[in-house]
């Protein structure tokens, strides 16, 4: 494993990803990054960051690192099912950060003095300057908080649109200490390009449930309109800026535990035999959205269409490891790491890692993808190289891949430690410890109907209305049913259609689609649909979300509710 520090210097050599926006950084942010080593107090106290809300607290400085500004440690009680709106910069400027009479004048060199804990850790924005040593000293994660210590925070907000909130601005606030020389404020920013300039172009049936990071899924009722999601509409789960990478510039990095360390080309990869197969791709997060209907929980609000199938043609990473040299049969390791292209404001790139059985089986059908349904993978799915890791959730399916290293240890990246794992109902940000959860990997048996919407008004056609869904169970287990109630669960009966590709368990990685022809008796108003799935190992859903509430939203498999009127 290479040092922290030297992954740095790894990924700016290796990514060629708007220079202007990450070389403003990085002189201040590897200074930042030394003084950031030392281990700080993680106590949950009941200081004033507490008081005004985690959710708040943890945006506020976290740009920095994914592993503070994207998720954070939240209080699930002070937390909606969206998050508050983001402002736009100039109203931004105009509510926060103005210039103060009174208070005394820094200049950006005066800030820079204060990034240790020892010197007191101040940062600057608009026209303030804020010392926020208190709430770096007790907020978890503070050491990542470090990183942009001394500096401006507006670089870190650039990227992450999702800290430029009232709530986050009205937290910074209260450290004010005083106001920006004025002839330096906005020097920060003014020869920085925005990180998210060379997005790719989406569809307009994709809905957003952010844009920076760009985060977003088609209606149900197109996401069930064909087996094999058309590129177009296939669900984006992204966490950082789209990089830009061009193919003859391309390297992956093979090395760690019994290995000999290579760098290939995507011609290289293209050399090894060619696989193809079926696979669905699932957000941890998936039908997040109904889950918080119980109790507020922290993440993206997605529908019940973040997953998508698709055909995935590539190297498999077993032939990629054998062929530079590894041998599972004699080595310590344990996991397989992957990197990808796309980095955080201090170089770090997203991360993830899989248990090193399922690599190195061939039928565990991990791919090298290059590409998706017959054709060249587009950039929001990873171009030019991702790895479809079938069966499993999204969040290791990583993209823009860049290294693979063979290792004891599982990636040390927030995605796989501090996140994407799942907790007891009783555990809230106050006792949260994610060293207790295994990282999430293959996903439970799930079902949707998403035709019809809810609260629709639909026709019967002789007495019946169709109704139309998906259902998807990890590790290769085969949907093998689907149940329908029309009656809220009183009564129920096996959908009559169910499509699928001709994959048979324990490799069967796809979805099914379901049709069902519901009888409506005569006089009904009002139809209660819920639906569930059974997988071929006779795995069902839960069914309340009561029972599988977690503070992050993740799993949310539970029966599927939909309420229609009808005419």
């Amino acid at each position: 494993m290479l040092s922290s520090l030297s992954r740095v210097g790894l990924s700016l050599r290796r990514v060629p990803l708007h220079s202007s926006f990450y070389g403003g950084l990085q002189s201040s942010q590897t200074s930042a990054w030394l003084h950031g080593q030392a281990s700080q107090q993680h106590e949950h106290t009941d200081e004033r960051s507490w008081r005004i809300g985690n959710s708040t607290a943890a945006v506020l400085f976290g740009g920095a690192l994914v592993a503070v500004a994207a998720y954070g440690i939240t209080e699930a009680k002070t937390l909606k099912a969206d998050a508050p709106a983001v402002l736009m910069d100039k109203d931004l400027r105009q509510r926060f950060g103005v210039r103060k009479a009174g208070l005394p004048e820094y200049s950006l060199d005066d800030v820079a003095k204060h990034a240790t804990l020892q010197d007191r850790v101040w940062v600057s924005f608009n026209n303030g300057v804020y010392d926020v040593t208190e709430f770096v000293a007790k907020h978890p994660g503070g050491d990542k908080i470090l990183l942009g210590a001394g500096g401006s925070v507006e670089p870190f907000w650039t990227l992450y649109a999702v800290h430029k909130r009232a709530d986050v601005l009205e937290l910074l606030e209260t450290f004010r200490i005083g106001n920006l020389r004025e002839d330096e404020v906005g020097v920060s920013t003014e020869n920085m390009s925005d990180p998210y300039a060379l997005e790719p172009r989406r569809h307009v049936a994709l809905k957003p449930a952010s844009k920076t990071p760009f985060n977003a899924e088609p209606s149900p009722q197109l996401l069930v309109e064909n087996l094999y999601t058309p590129n177009d509409l296939f669900y984006v789960r992204n966490h950082l800026p789209v990089p830009v990478v061009k193919e003859s510039e391309y390297s992956l990095e093979v090395c760690g535990l019994g290995v000999q360390e290579r760098h290939l080309s995507l011609t290289d990869i293209k050399k090894f035999p060619k696989h193809t197969i079926t696979a669905a791709v699932q957000c941890g997060g998936n039908r997040r959205s109904e889950m918080v209907k119980v109790r507020p929980v922290k993440g993206l609000s997605w529908g019940h269409a973040a997953i998508s199938n698709a055909t995935w043609s590539g190297a498999l990473l077993s032939d990629v490891l054998r062929s530079a040299g590894f041998d599972e049969t004699n080595t310590q390791a344990r996991h397989v790491q992957f990197e990808g292209l796309d980095l955080d404001p201090t170089s770090h790139p997203y991360g993830a890692s899989i248990p090193l059985w399922k690599a190195v089986e061939r039928s565990g059908d991990v791919l090298l993808a290059y590409e998706m349904n017959g054709e060249t993978l587009p950039r929001d799915h990873g171009y030019p190289l991702r790895v479809i890791v079938p069966g499993v959730v999204g969040a290791r399916n990583v993209k823009w891949l860049s290294r693979i290293v063979i290792s004891e240890d599982e990636s040390d990246s927030h995605w796989q430690q501090n996140d994407y794992k799942g907790f007891a109902p009783n555990v809230d940000w106050d006792t949260v410890d994610f060293s207790k959860s295994p990282a999430i990997q293959e996903m439970p048996v799930v079902s949707a109907i998403c035709d019809p919407a809810p609260g629709e008004a639909v026709t019967p056609v002789d007495g019946k209305v169709t109704v139309r869904g998906y259902a998807y169970s990890g590790g290769g287990r085969k949907i093998v049913r689907v149940d329908i109630s029309s009656d809220g669960g009183k009564s129920w009966r096996a959908v009559e259609c169910l499509d699928s590709d001709a994959a048979e368990h324990p490799r069967a990685w796809g979805w099914s689609l379901w049709t069902a022809k519901v009888e409506v008796p005569k006089g009904t108003k009002n139809l209660d649909l819920v639906v569930k799935a059974v997988d071929s190992n006779y795995n069902t859903q839960p069914e309340n979300f009561e029972n599988i509430w977690n503070l992050r939203g993740v799993l949310s498999n539970a029966y599927h509710r939909v309420s229609v009127k009808v005419k």
